[in-house]
């Protein structure tokens, strides 16, 4: 109880000190409701609501806690259906990533507080970037399929659309700390003020995160922060929000060879050379180094009981490099003429050391009007966000060196991309139950590249796109029990950086479009729910994997004329008793590429390549089946879950060659926790997690690194990212 009363006077006189103040402290909400309607108000505008013809789920601060040991967020979110995550490392720290019905995360939506967090080049979001961020995360909301308009990159397959801590009417303090497998281990404290004269909060958190990763030598070290200040009036709000992370990873791109699979499962070729006296040797600064800044400001007002208005502002700063030991590389790659040493040795290549760098400014602003009655309600909002990024590499070292200076630059370019939207959209119940859904978008993107790149190839591209997104849907409500909904929408997204840089000859990427129809049906009551949704995504120039990998790693990809992804989603969940909960998803697809031609394979016995048209054929890394099974244990103080996950065989090219797929895997969590109420303290909560009880061997993502023809057989380069088998993670949080 000291302790409690010691926080309180702390963040009493904090209070006093800043406003001037010397009333007692109150902890009750005059404002009322209006509080919880601003805080909402900040992503209302790019959810789907309960009468969305939308197929989403929600995943509340409850849900992400009891999995929060350490983990990044994609393995957080692992029981939404059709969803499959992976991990470079093999423990779900560092490089982590996922999928959507088969859509890669450069696909996928990703707003913070409806603020864009995809990279604006390569449309990804790198988690790494952002530790320990679920720790500040107050609901996240996961649509599949095209879902609703929403900002920055296009939402081509699915959104997530994260909302961060709303506000805590009480002071509080938590200190977190958990530890396990692979020597991992999370700290963090968070502090809040709770609401001060009816009018301020503020909240704060720290975190550091470390793993060795279950594959040699892929270590993660991270850092990270938030803080959040708001001012709530009777009718408005003002809240500023900042954070972000520093992380260092040690490189785990390649993956495991085939050949080294099944007797080193976690051999990491990443940073190998051979030292002089012929011993193999592991460069240690084979890393990765990224520092990554967020600023938001929110304001949000109350116009009347129907109208009110949300604006924001954001920027992100972000400076980074990643260091490599490069054995044996040809000096005409950086631009170096060969040279003669004093024996006769002509030198064309030498081993290096290498930094690639890139720094960038994304900055923008947000806004929307909403209107809500009891039957309609309706947003016209937009964006408009300009990056401004770098790319640049150095020489940091040579083996063999004539006279390039120290930290010589190889490569120098930049680019600008200008993207703005306007979006409208309303939900309308016209007739009793029917509900019509209409939502239209207009997007504009400008992408401006130059210089030089980093294989010496003269970057010079100005592509600009106009795209218009419309989106239509009906939902009917049966009864209090039963729900239809149909809807079609329409996509369009933009070639990244990676696809224009890489493109090969004169053959440059287009845009690509998607039209999606999704169908679906919903029955609840007091103890079952079930629901099945069906949806079929029509794609025109899909930008597809050829085979080829880049020097790290990174897919190269070409226009396909035509492919189809399409399913049905099947979800149920059943009180089994007061204190037993089940719930599971399945998921059953096709995903097609028709007339599909895998080009350039080389043919070693003839000197030249091979095309080989292959018709129809699967798309690349799109299980047929994903599943999901959740067991709910509520007992007093005790928790538990029992969450066991099924991915079916997927390909990793486009080829449906069995000798290029990863093989089917299904592995069980187990979940424990316990909270002990104690005077004084809110509660002390322990929570265990055994990851993979079964021990299963399996590898959730993989690539071809290599194609050829050698005697008229196929021969493969596969490389593969096993996971770690049973591991644990232990965490208790001691809440004030």
């Amino acid at each position: 109880m000291r302790t409690k009363i010691l926080l309180f006077a702390a963040l009493q006189t904090i209070a006093q000190l800043s406003f001037g103040q010397k009333d007692s402290l109150q902890t009750s909400l005059s404002v009322g409701d209006s509080v919880q309607v601003l805080d909402n108000v900040v992503v209302s505008s790019t959810r789907a609501s309960d009468k969305s013809p939308v197929a989403y789920n929600m995943v509340d601060k409850a849900d992400i806690a009891k999995h929060n040991l350490g983990q990044d967020l994609p393995y957080l979110l692992a029981g939404t259906p059709s969803y499959v995550a992976t991990s470079d490392a093999g423990a779900g720290v560092g490089y982590t990533g996922f999928r959507i019905r088969g859509t890669d995360a450069g696909r996928i939506n990703v707003t913070v507080n409806g603020i864009p967090m995809n990279d604006a080049e390569e449309q990804q979001v790198f988690w790494v970037n952002m530790p320990d961020f679920s720790s500040s995360v107050d609901n996240v909301q996961v649509q599949r399929g095209v879902g609703t308009s929403t900002n920055g990159a296009g939402a081509f397959g699915a959104s997530i659309n994260m909302q961060t801590e709303k506000l805590n009417a009480k002071p509080y303090a938590e200190l977190s700390s958990s530890y396990g497998s692979f020597n991992t281990n999370k700290n963090t404290v968070k502090v809040g003020s709770g609401l001060l004269y009816n009018k301020f909060a503020f909240d704060a958190r720290l975190s550091g995160i470390h793993s060795d990763g279950y594959i040699d030598r892929a270590s993660t070290d991270m850092k990270s922060y938030y803080f959040s200040g708001a001012y709530y009036g009777k009718k408005s709000m003002l809240k500023a929000i900042v954070f972000g992370g520093v992380e260092k990873t040690y490189h785990a791109w390649y993956g495991v060879p085939g050949d080294s699979l099944k007797t080193n499962r976690t051999y990491n070729p990443c940073g190998e050379y051979i030292d002089g006296n012929g011993n193999v040797q592991y460069y240690k600064d084979q890393t990765d180094n990224y520092d990554q800044r967020n600023y938001q400001l929110h304001f949000t007002h109350e116009m009347n009981r129907n109208w009110n208005l949300n604006a924001a502002l954001h920027y992100t700063h972000g400076i980074g490099y990643y260091e490599e030991y490069k054995p044996d590389e040809k000096l005409s790659k950086y631009g170096l003429p060969s040279f003669v040493l004093a024996d006769g040795t002509i030198v064309k290549r030498t081993d290096l050391i290498r930094q690639k760098w890139m720094e960038n400014d994304f900055y923008g602003g947000v806004f929307s009007f909403n209107y809500n009655r009891r039957k309609m309600s309706a947003s016209v909002g937009g964006a408009a966000n300009q990056y401004r990024g770098d790319h640049y590499g150095y020489i940091k070292w040579m083996k063999y060196n004539n006279g390039t200076p120290a930290d010589y630059e190889w490569y120098n370019n930049n680019s600008i991309k200008t993207d703005a939207n306007l979006y409208a959209k309303i939900n309308a119940e016209v007739l009793r139950g029917l509900t019509v859904y209409a939502d239209v978008q207009y997007r504009f993107v400008d992408l401006q590249m130059e210089g030089l790149g980093d294989k010496l190839q003269t970057i010079d591209e100005h592509p600009v796109f106009n795209f218009f997104n419309p989106k239509a849907g009906l939902f009917y409500e049966l009864n209090k029990n039963n729900s239809f909904y149909a809807s079609v929408a329409v996509a369009h997204r933009e070639p990244t950086r990676n696809n224009y840089t890489d493109a090969v000859g004169d053959e440059q990427p287009t845009a690509e479009q998607l039209t999606d129809y999704e169908a679906g049906y919903q029955f609840k009551s007091k103890r079952f729910s079930a629901g099945a949704n069906f949806y079929f995504m029509q794609y025109k120039d899909q930008l597809i994997l050829t085979g080829k990998i880049s020097e790290i790693g990174e897919p190269l990809t070409t226009n396909i004329p035509d492919s189809y992804r399409t399913g049905i989603e099947l979800t149920a969940g059943v009180k089994i008793t007061g204190w037993l909960q089940w719930k599971g998803n399945l998921t059953l697809s096709e995903n097609k590429i028709k007339d599909f031609t895998e080009y350039d394979i080389d043919d070693w016995d003839t000197g030249g390549t091979i095309d080989n048209y292959l018709g129809t054929t699967d798309i690349a890394y799109s299980p047929n089946i994903t599943a999901g099974s959740l067991f709910s244990f509520t007992y007093k103080n005790w928790t538990a879950g029992l969450q066991t996950s099924y991915v079916g065989e997927q390909f990793v090219d486009n080829t449906s060659s069995n000798d290029r797929k990863l093989d089917d895997y299904c592995f069980t969590n187990l979940n424990i926790g316990y909270s002990w109420k104690l005077k004084g303290i809110k509660s002390i909560d322990f929570n265990l997690a055994v990851n993979n009880i079964f021990n299963a061997k399996y590898s959730s993502n993989g690539y071809v690194w290599y194609s050829w023809y050698e005697g008229g057989e196929r021969m493969n380069d596969l490389r593969y990212f096993p996971q770690a088998g049973i591991n644990v993670l232990g965490g208790i949080t001691i809440k004030l």
